[in-house]
């Protein structure tokens, strides 16, 4: 199995749409796709909002979406092309409850792609790319903790907002490091050619015969 990883410093980046445009353009991966949230005291990490995200019974849920038109973040996986989309859900800090039941649905799949940077912490992806707006000053502390992990960044570009210095100064130091760092526009819908090129190049999908 090769899996990617795409995490963001804060809610709202274009995370989903990112995931949407790697599956989409690399349709011959036959991606699962997966959407990792992690809530607290019955507010959803995605927004910062009551929703029904939390699970009350157990410690964490796991489900399958079949359909491809709810508009929920999984449906858009499946209508982007995904072979299968999964979302897990656990309590803040507890997704490691989740980590056996999700390895074991996923352990039959070729190519995965996970929204999530929490993940980070107890698996080593074939490739963990980060989503960033230099522009905004929310950095959730898993974010910072993984952000030197990322193996790229993808940088969304708001040319009529001020850059904030901590985010510039952290992204410049892992540039100097020689690790790739790709500028998309949400008018593209978060995503490029250039890092559909860099996935494929990241997976060996040519030296792996897929096609």
């Amino acid at each position: 199995m090769r899996l990617v990883m795409v995490g963001g410093h804060t809610r709202n980046l274009g995370k989903t749409s990112v995931v949407e445009g790697i599956i989409r353009g690399l349709p011959e991966f036959n991606w699962t796709a997966v959407k990792i949230t992690q809530f607290g005291h019955g507010v959803c990490s995605v927004n910062g909002k009551a929703c029904g995200c939390a699970v009350s019974e157990h410690q964490f849920s796991l489900t399958e979406e079949h359909q491809k038109d709810t508009g929920t973040d999984t449906s858009r996986f499946l209508a982007a092309g995904a072979r299968r989309s999964l979302w897990v859900r656990t309590k803040q800090g507890d997704l490691v409850t989740a980590l056996p039941a999700f390895r074991k649905k996923i352990e039959g799949d070729d190519f995965v792609i996970v929204e999530s940077n929490s993940l980070r912490r107890f698996i080593n992806p074939a490739l963990y790319l980060q989503v960033l707006d230099t522009s905004n000053p929310d950095f959730k502390v898993s974010a910072r903790q993984m952000f030197d992990l990322s193996d790229a960044y993808i940088v969304v570009s708001r040319p009529d907002c001020a850059p904030v210095p901590a985010n510039t100064t952290l992204l410049a130091r892992e540039v100097k490091k020689k690790k790739p760092c790709f500028t998309v526009r949400e008018v593209d819908r978060f995503i490029s050619e250039e890092v559909i090129a860099f996935v494929r190049s990241q997976l060996g999908i040519e030296a792996q015969g897929a096609a």
